[in-house]
């Protein structure tokens, strides 16, 4: 199944209204989701709309909510989302965090009470195109329903702590690195168990702390490893140091809202301009020789080109632009169903 960007938004936008979303969210959601999409990051896009109706539905996310400030300063804001879409939440607080380094230099916006954010991608995207790099580190996600292991450790008690940045660029693509601190994100174990394929060595343990690369020993009390080993775990840390604890998000959560994932969660946003110890112009050809001088080195055996992170969301957003976006037929088949359920025509 092959749909446009703009079939896949309008029919996102129109489901997401039919489950109780206001336009203004609706609207955002779907272009957060179809933008993963575009840019190959299938784990974060459409898939997740049965989830989102769901935690709707159980009064987990409140879809019509909008963020709001409850502190803030020249150079900083705390914004609690009031259990909005994470995608809502984040945008916002990544365009105060903006404009507020404009203004200043730089800027620190945390986010609480928000559901699931999305593809961290977008956001350090938005300060790149700014002439701004941008920080993204989340953690919260484990408090009720841990399911990653420390390095050296033989039980889940954190979580997949995603984190993002992006650093702008001249004529060149801008550096755009997003990824979970464990070696899977938690979309892939669950895709894995459903088309009985087992998974790459060393990227889960089974509940007894022990390497395995069958996805059914993750729920049976395994859990995700860190990647890079203690590396990874240390980074693991430091979002939940940085998600959850610095901007005291657990002070936010209330009973039921957020489900079992989200209610602790908190994000921090950092934005500093590019341009604040030489002229943006100066800092952009000096990017963009880094660039090239990396791409130049000659590609080791079994590779074609040396690749800068965020080269492959850029080229896949472009072919999907132009050839549509590939949906399997079997999330067709649950979207399509859910649509019906809610009286929206499937197209």
């Amino acid at each position: 199944m092959i749909k446009t960007a703009e079939q896949l938004r309008d029919f996102t936008t129109r489901l997401l209204l039919a489950a109780g979303a206001d336009q203004r969210n609706a609207q955002r959601v779907a272009q957060a989701l179809v933008g993963a999409n575009l840019c190959g990051v299938d784990t974060h896009g459409v898939w997740h709309l049965p989830g989102y109706v769901q935690a709707m539905r159980d009064g987990q996310l409140l879809p019509t909510a909008w963020p709001t400030i409850v502190e803030e300063s020249p150079a900083y804001a705390r914004l609690a989302g009031g259990w909005t879409f994470g995608h809502v939440g984040a945008k916002v607080a990544m365009e105060l965090a903006l404009d507020k380094a404009a203004q200043n230099g730089i800027a620190l916006v945390s986010l609480v009470q928000a559901h699931h954010i999305g593809r961290l991608g977008e956001y350090v995207e938005l300060a790149a195109a700014r002439g701004m790099v941008g920080l993204v580190w989340a953690g919260g996600f484990a408090e009720e329903q841990p399911v990653a292991m420390p390095y050296g450790g033989s039980r889940p008690v954190l979580h997949t702590n995603p984190l993002a940045m992006g650093f702008p660029a001249g004529t060149e693509t801008p550096v755009v690195l997003d990824f979970a601190t464990t070696v899977l994100s938690g979309v892939k174990v669950v895709e894995a168990r459903a088309q009985g394929k087992q998974l790459p060595p060393g990227s889960i343990a089974d509940r007894e702390g022990r390497p395995t690369a069958d996805p059914e020993e993750f729920f049976k009390g395994g859990g995700h490893l860190p990647f890079g080993g203690h590396k990874g775990y240390g980074l693991m840390l430091a979002a939940e140091l940085l998600g959850r604890v610095f901007t005291g998000a657990d002070a936010f959560a209330q009973p039921l809202r957020g489900g079992p994932i989200f209610g602790h969660t908190g994000t921090a946003m950092i934005a500093f301009r590019a341009d604040l110890f030489q002229p943006l112009a100066a800092y952009a050809d000096r990017a963009d020789e880094l660039e090239q001088r990396v791409r130049a080195v000659p590609p080791a055996p079994g590779f074609a080109e040396v690749l800068i992170p965020g080269d492959l969301e850029a080229r896949t957003r472009e072919t999907r632009v132009r050839g549509g976006i590939p949906i399997p037929d079997d999330l067709w088949g649950r979207l399509s169903e859910l649509a019906l359920s809610l009286g929206v025509k499937v197209g």
